[in-house]
């Protein structure tokens, strides 16, 4: 009886460790598109602290193509998580309710800059990439036409 226990907490040891290199690796050999924000309103070299796209309907388009191409693999289509990472609907959900204007604004302010400093320099916990930096891949208008675009998709209260 001990050793049938052995074998099929062996094999469960073997499974859960060949699942989990499959999901690193699934993060592994990832070639980032290129992102074409030709027509989109240069930004320049210093970073901004907000998105200047909101209501840009060319960062939205062109935020929804690099978004399906970089970001869906394990954001989910249509920024609907599967469940490998955050669903990116949810990412500023906290500000949606507020009632005061100001306060409003400055909640969606940090969660730019939150955004920003992810999509930039990626995250990493104990040596462990879950997503990779894109900053020296993507350029600032990128970066900010994907934030339009997650902003498009907001899951409603």
């Amino acid at each position: 009886m001990k050793h049938k226990f052995r074998i099929a907490a062996g094999a469960v040891a073997v499974a859960a460790a060949a699942l989990t290199s499959l999901w690193a690796n699934a993060h592994g050999n990832v070639v980032p598109q290129a992102v074409d924000t030709t027509g989109l309103p240069a930004l320049g070299d210093k970073w901004r602290d907000e998105n200047p796209y909101r209501t840009n309907k060319l960062a939205l388009k062109i935020g929804a193509s690099a978004y399906g191409q970089n970001c869906a693999r394990c954001h989910g289509l249509e920024a609907v998580s599967g469940g490998i990472a955050p669903d990116l609907r949810l990412l500023d959900r906290d500000c949606t309710g507020i009632k005061n204007e100001k306060k409003k604004d400055a909640c969606y302010k940090e969660i730019d800059n939150y955004f920003l400093a992810s999509i930039r320099h990626g995250k990493v916990r104990n040596g462990a990439v879950y997503m990779p930096p894109f900053e020296g891949v993507f350029n600032q208008e990128a970066m900010w036409a994907i934030k339009t675009y997650l902003e498009s998709r907001r899951a409603a209260d």
